[in-house]
């Protein structure tokens, strides 16, 4: 059977969290929005307590913390939530990249459709952004600066705190899409300059359906967002319906665990790194991405297309060659892309990523398929 080497489309929920959630469905299943009896209140204590374990993660206060299905819906409140700010102000300029997720490219497309203007930062073969260019960007009238922090496709991880230096002086309202990020590299999301901050519980060993959206106030004051969806007013007026409250819970015990594992993860999940690098290395792979994830590689052979690699490693590892989002699409990537890869290397770009869980990869079996692509 295939080892599992997709982490970064989801993650397999860990048995603590999946023996919480089963409890909450079938024993303790209270609506936290009912307040005549102890099965309501016991559920909203349940929501806040993972509240708090979810702001934890970024050292935010717990009031700043809405739950949702995802980071995609949570990048659709912060950048379509800020229109009417952005309206009413005569704020209508965003900055973005190219790399981002289509949950922000799409959303950010729709309000330029509305008349807001989009400056975009360029990236290199290292698929990172220049501080500097951003502030060359930076105009009076700019609303939202929205640049994920690690990318899902290479594992590029963007200098956070370079451009909050940058937008330190500047009102701008700054989003980050942490979904590959979130509980495993955090540290540089504690950076209060961050308003707004995107998560998905099901990239950190949390179920598939919960998320969050991290919006810290500046003094007293929360971000301008306003709802996209109506019918309940729950979560602040910003995200209506039922809590799904053994999600919230299984995503608050994800995150608990995460903050006091962050450190042994990473350190095991580069030992995995550095030992497929030493073997892919004797095949002359190119590496795509600079200062990236010690959970993700994204490498291409030369004279290998990756939709035959995948072939060839059925049965050793379930692999990818891209987002899981855009998996049904046969356009090329647009990160590689936009990072200005050569056709052919964007064409054999494979992606493998890994997480805690993971023992062992199956290096020589990987090697031993990929040398017979090459004969």
């Amino acid at each position: 059977m295939s080892i599992y080497l997709d982490m970064n489309a989801t993650s397999p929920v860990s048995k603590e969290v999946a023996n919480l959630v089963y409890k909450l469905m079938v024993e303790e299943y209270g609506n936290a929005g009912s307040r005549t009896h102890e099965f309501g209140a016991n559920a909203k204590k349940t929501v806040e307590k993972a509240r708090k374990q979810v702001a934890d993660i970024v050292d935010a206060d717990k009031s700043e913390v809405i739950f949702t299905s995802g980071a995609t819906e949570s990048n659709n409140i912060a950048i379509l939530g800020l229109k009417a700010f952005g309206e009413g102000n005569n704020k209508k300029h965003i900055i973005t990249t190219r790399i981002e997720h289509k949950a922000v490219l799409e959303p950010i497309e729709h309000l330029e459709k509305s008349g807001f203007t989009v400056s975009y930062l360029e990236v290199d073969k290292s698929g990172i952004i220049n501080p500097e260019e951003l502030k060359t960007l930076l105009r009076e009238e700019t609303c939202l600066v929205s640049i994920m922090h690690v990318n899902n496709e290479t594992g590029s991880i963007q200098p956070i705190a370079e451009i909050c230096n940058v937008l330190e002086s500047h009102e701008a309202y700054l989003h980050v899409d942490a979904a590959q990020s979130f509980g495993k590299l955090s540290e540089n999301l504690k950076n209060e300059r961050i308003d707004l901050i995107s998560a998905s519980g099901h990239k950190v060993y949390a179920p598939k359906g919960i998320g969050a959206l991290i919006m810290r106030k500046r003094g007293f004051l929360k971000p301008p967002l306003k709802p996209i969806m109506f019918g309940g007013g729950q979560e602040k007026g910003l995200r209506p319906g039922t809590l799904v409250v053994p999600l919230i819970a299984g995503f608050g015990l994800a995150c608990e665990i995460a903050q006091k594992n962050a450190a042994a993860w990473r350190k095991h999940a580069q030992n995995l790194k550095d030992e497929l690098v030493q073997a892919l290395n004797t095949l002359d792979a190119q590496y795509n991405g600079e200062n990236t994830s010690p959970f993700v590689l994204n490498f291409s052979v030369p004279d290998i297309n990756s939709e035959a690699a995948m072939v060839m490693l059925k049965g050793i590892a379930a692999v990818s060659n891209g987002s899981a989002c855009t998996s049904s699409s046969y356009t090329p990537s647009h990160v590689l892309t936009a990072m200005k890869l050569d056709e052919k290397r964007i064409a054999g770009a494979i992606r493998v990523s890994w997480g805690h869980m993971t023992e062992s990869l199956p290096i020589t079996e990987i090697i031993e398929k990929l040398e017979q692509l090459k004969l």
